[in-house]
């Protein structure tokens, strides 16, 4: 974690509570984002610089060799864009402050309630799914679209393979339970 402090901002501007109360951050870091895992555990992270790479961001992660991953940005509106290691983006200008990040050497394409996602993983949850879809876990289900057949629902804990052939296709909608 960074520890390089200014003395005219001691305090690092939380970009997740400025996304939340719609409003721009700081000019000048400290900053703290959020980075986290295929399984969307996030740890906070310090950076001073409002202007970022890719490279930057891993380094800070401790996530080395920077080249055996893939960095996502989690956008405002739940999708996902990849980061490139020297693409810069700017972090008082998107909203963002949330990152994923994967070792991996590819990401795998799917739809999930029609918008199109990207993840590091070759496998994702069910409750994965439910939490990028933004949805409730305990009141709705999510569904994996197979032609010709029933759809097939997905448990919370249960792995679907993003790497076979096509695009997955996702769906979420409240879980109907009959109790008896």
């Amino acid at each position: 974690m960074s520890k390089n402090f200014s003395t005219a901002n001691p305090e690092p501007e939380d970009l997740e509570t400025c996304a939340k109360e719609g409003r721009k951050p700081q000019a000048t870091g400290p900053y703290r984002i959020l980075v986290g895992n295929d399984r969307l555990e996030f740890e906070p992270l310090q950076i001073d610089d409002p202007v970022v790479i890719g490279r930057q961001i891993l380094d800070l992660a401790r996530c080395r060799p920077a080249d055996e991953h893939i960095l996502f940005q989690l956008l405002h509106d739940g999708l996902l864009e990849e980061i490139r290691l020297e693409e810069t983006t700017d972090l008082r200008e998107r909203r963002i402050e949330k990152f994923i990040i994967f070792r991996s050497d590819r990401s795998f394409r799917f739809l999930l309630d029609g918008r199109q996602l990207e993840w590091g993983g070759a496998f994702i949850t069910g409750l994965t799914l439910k939490q990028l879809a933004e949805v409730d876990p305990a009141t709705h289900g999510v569904w994996l679209v197979v032609r010709g057949c029933d759809d097939k629902k997905i448990d919370n804990n249960e792995l679907v393979d993003l790497s076979k052939p096509g695009v997955e296709k996702f769906f979420t909608g409240v879980d109907q339970t009959t109790e008896g």
